[in-house]
């Protein structure tokens, strides 16, 4: 999966690239003064040409650091131990050699300790990301790695749920200001699980059942064993919601080119057992964190989205 990257090789291929470059500018630069000395008869670039320079790619499959924002998740909620974040397995920045976390990948273990930071807080929302990037810019990360829209879904009610419309304008704000602080930054958008997938799942252990009564996403997991048609329409709805969720991650960050999503890899995840905490039976297990880890990796490596 290209973890443990060699830190010292990357910035030699870096400066090489970069020599390589000045040197191709300056002897086109000469190359193209001597044309205009010589009657100034070089053409002028074409439309296509000027269009594809402004398209250029501007995604880099091996940034430096990384920042987390989020929700439980990206913390390792109920990962470690009952109602407790475990920011040490996050599929984002944790050090876990179970889990290899995205930086960890990116970065080398030790690189990822000093150059990898967790800004993300259990039960935080859209409207809560804006803060949270601002937070995260002061440390200039090349990367900033998003998961956050579960808790927008996971309401008392289903009419509880923050309408698609705001969802929109807070993401909008959020990636606005990100782009204000860190106009250079690459974001990571992961789309959000399907939570009617975790409840089909958890639902069959007693143990998960009695701690989703504490209050844990009780649009989706409410009543965990009723199938009748008013659960099946709630759990449906909190399922269409999610959907449209991801699909306004999509749109917006489809908008920024240095902005790329898992193409819905995270929600598509057929989430298993061992794939959940084995405590409440919905956030994801250590070995659940390792599987987000490797679509996020695979999406922020992939040389074209």
């Amino acid at each position: 999966m290209g973890r443990g990257t060699d830190r010292g090789t990357r910035h030699g291929r870096r400066r090489a690239r970069a020599a390589l470059a000045v040197l191709a500018t300056a002897v086109l630069g000469a190359g193209v003064a001597g044309c205009d000395a010589a009657g100034g008869d070089s053409p002028a670039p074409s439309d296509s040409a000027s269009k594809r320079a402004r398209t250029a790619p501007v995604w880099d499959t091996s940034p430096e650091s990384v920042a987390a924002v989020g929700d439980s998740i990206t913390r390792g909620f109920d990962a470690c131990a009952v109602l407790s974040d475990c920011p040490e397995v996050s599929w984002a920045t944790g050090g876990s050699t179970e889990v290899d976390s995205l930086a960890v990948r990116l970065l080398g273990r030790a690189d990822a300790a000093e150059h990898s930071w967790n800004y993300a807080v259990t039960g935080a929302r859209m409207a809560d990301l804006t803060a949270q990037v601002t937070r995260a810019a002061k440390r200039e990360p090349e990367l900033v790695a998003v998961m956050a829209g579960a808790n927008d879904a996971c309401r008392s009610t289903t009419s509880a749920m923050t309408p698609v419309a705001d969802f929109r304008a807070q993401f909008e704000e959020a990636m606005a200001t990100l782009r204000a602080k860190l106009p250079k930054a690459q974001v990571y958008v992961s789309s959000i699980p399907d939570l009617k997938r975790l409840w089909s799942q958890g639902r069959t252990n007693p143990l998960g059942k009695q701690v989703w009564k504490l209050g844990i996403c009780p649009s989706m997991l409410g009543d965990a064993d009723s199938l009748d048609s008013a659960a099946t329409l709630r759990r449906n709805t909190v399922r269409d919601r999610v959907a449209d969720y991801n699909e306004v991650l999509r749109e917006v960050c489809a908008k920024d080119r240095r902005c790329r999503t898992d193409d819905g890899a995270v929600h598509a995840f057929r989430f298993g057992t061992d794939q959940l905490s084995h405590w409440d039976w919905f956030h994801p297990s250590v070995d659940g964190q390792a599987r987000l880890a490797e679509i996020a990796y695979r999406a922020v490596t992939a040389k074209s989205p």
